[in-house]
């Protein structure tokens, strides 16, 4: 077990942020940290799920840690003084793993969510809590569904044997997943004028989006609008209760400086 730290050793030490990561915020603020706060070390760790991630500044670890347990085991053992959850929105069992374990080692924790989609007054959107809301509304909809929620979750579609769907995902999916199906390999950003063809050329009368709020990724829902595609967007899972929550890098930034 690993004594506790006086101040004197504290201060002889440099601060350690681990960033729970994964995306395009989590990216900019390992950049941010190491510009800013030269002194402190930083490490990343990502999920491990993508075959190729783009790797941010600093120390980066990839795999889980087993539940909260491990996590809170982890940050003692590394001494970590700040804990930022900049994963995915969707990502909700690592945040909740995220709050218990900064609860058990006692390390303070924020919540680092980029701003959600908001709908225009020519959008037609249909918010549901789940993919298998998403499936249950979707044969009222249309017929040839553009799935952006990644190659995670397929199996919730199998069963629509009728509808035929264009996904598109980072790496390619595994089974199961519904049988007319054909599958884009592509990463964002994204520009209007693709999605614009994508739409058209692949005749699509329906798209189903998690509500990631990326702007990377958000043309899609301009050129739906255009083209009076409905949209299903699928509501993100709520922040752990009591996480401080921030929308940019620099306000996380701000909110380490305080600590």
């Amino acid at each position: 077990m690993t004594a506790p730290a006086t101040a004197a050793s504290a201060a002889a030490r440099r601060p350690h942020v681990l960033i729970l990561g994964g995306t395009t915020e989590a990216r900019r603020l390992a950049a941010d940290l190491a510009d800013r706060l030269p002194g402190a070390r930083v490490t990343t760790s990502l999920a491990g799920r993508v075959a190729a991630p783009r790797l941010p500044a600093g120390e980066v670890r990839i795999g889980g840690f087993g539940g909260p347990d491990g996590l809170a085991h982890w940050l003692r053992e590394h001494a970590v003084d700040a804990l930022i959850d900049a994963t995915h929105p969707f990502a909700g069992t690592i945040s909740f793993n995220a709050a218990q374990a900064a609860a058990t080692a006692h390390v303070p924790l924020l919540a680092l969510r980029r701003p959600g989609w908001v709908p225009g007054p020519d959008d037609t959107w249909h918010p549901v809590a789940s993919l298998a809301g998403a499936a249950a509304v979707l044969p009222a909809l249309g017929h040839r569904v553009f799935l952006t929620t990644g190659r995670m979750g397929l199996a919730t579609f199998a069963h629509l044997t009728g509808l035929w769907f264009l996904v598109r995902s980072v790496d390619a999916p595994e089974p199961p997943f519904p049988p007319r199906m054909d599958v884009l390999l592509d990463r964002g950003p994204f520009t209007l004028e693709g999605e614009r063809a994508l739409l058209h050329d692949h005749r699509v009368d329906v798209l189903v989006t998690k509500d990631s709020g990326a702007a990377a990724t958000a043309p899609k829902l301009t050129a739906a609008r255009e083209a009076g595609v409905p949209v299903v967007v699928v509501q993100r899972p709520p922040v752990p209760p009591g996480v401080p929550v921030v929308e940019t890098p620099d306000q996380a930034v701000a909110w380490l400086s305080a600590l």
